[in-house]
């Protein structure tokens, strides 16, 4: 939700715990027997449960099993299991609801889940990725996402400049927060690139200020760097592609599945107000036909337009 005017960004996180040796592009080898990386199982008829970028299993319109199917199955390999719309963002973005709950289209709103992807697929999906994890060594331990609200957005722009700076800041702080905890052991950060950044330093000094930085390469393909004594050594690298990693692909896929539940939620308030109303994406040029589509009811009902349309 980078581009849109209407409805929020999401970032979102994963964390694992992986033996020596592993590096986060061998998961998908690793966890071969239970996960696939292919669009050809993007409705998951397989056995194997498809992760991959989501932009390869969803596209609009095409309904949400792909997506749901693999956050509800690695949630529940978190022993979480949500069975609302409620629940999966309190799972997912829990620090978002203060920014959320004010907005009238998701104050009172709620949806059994899943929406698209059966029951018994989940479970046994998420049965099998916990097997597959437990046999290769490695374990889920966590999935987080930062959804941006329009009003929360159009502040952070006002403050940092530009939306590609809200992007980077919200991004490391959400890794920041992550990997906080981790007392011991090497950790590696793998992030898709921003755009067409290729210098992070500055952003990485205000989120890591007591961090000694030093930095490996800044490219067009991959940007990294390292910091922290040898027993924490912490590599972050930012990097074209980084979907084709197993973990930015569960993390992608998480953010799109809360914007479309966003979306899904946004679209039903105002269809239910006005007669007729084609739903939205969000997408600038749509976006413009929306508002003015419902702009007699955004009037009635005396909503602040900021909490509607974000600026960028």
């Amino acid at each position: 939700g980078y581009g849109p005017n209407l409805g929020p960004l999401v970032i979102s996180a994963t964390l694992w715990e992986v033996d020596d040796g592993i590096r986060s592009d061998d998961l998908y080898r690793v966890l071969e027997s239970c996960v696939s990386r292919t669009a050809e199982n993007r409705l998951n008829a397989s056995p194997r449960l498809a992760i991959a970028d989501s932009k390869t299993l969803y596209q609009g319109g095409g309904g949400l099993r792909g997506l749901e199917l693999a956050v509800l199955a690695a949630l529940a390999a978190l022993d979480c299991r949500p069975a609302t719309w409620r629940e999966v963002w309190d799972a997912l973005a829990r620090a978002s609801a203060a920014h959320r709950q004010p907005l009238p289209w998701y104050a009172d709103y709620d949806a059994p889940l899943p929406l698209d992807a059966e029951c018994g697929r989940v479970d046994s999906a998420a049965r099998r990725l916990a097997q597959g994890m437990a046999d290769a060594r490695v374990r889920l331990a966590a999935i987080r996402s930062r959804a941006i609200f329009p009003s929360e957005f159009n502040d952070l722009v006002a403050r940092h400049g530009s939306k590609g700076a809200v992007l980077s800041h919200a991004t490391l702080g959400l890794a920041a927060e992550l990997i906080e905890p981790i007392e011991r052991g090497p950790i590696a950060v793998v992030c898709d690139k921003h755009g067409g950044r290729n210098r992070y330093y500055a952003l990485l000094t205000d989120h890591f200020p007591d961090a000694w930085i030093d930095v490996g390469a800044e490219g067009r393909e991959q940007s990294v760097y390292r910091f922290g004594p040898g027993e924490r050594r912490v590599e972050i690298r930012f990097q074209t592609k980084a979907e084709s990693h197993l973990s930015v692909a569960l993390a992608s896929m998480a953010s799109k599945y809360l914007r479309e539940l966003a979306m899904g939620a946004f679209n039903e308030f105002w269809r239910r107000r006005v007669a007729g109303l084609r739903p939205t994406a969000g997408y600038p040029q749509d976006a413009r036909r929306f508002k003015a589509d419902i702009a007699g009811a955004l009037a009635s009902l005396g909503i602040d337009d900021r909490q509607l349309w974000r600026a960028r």
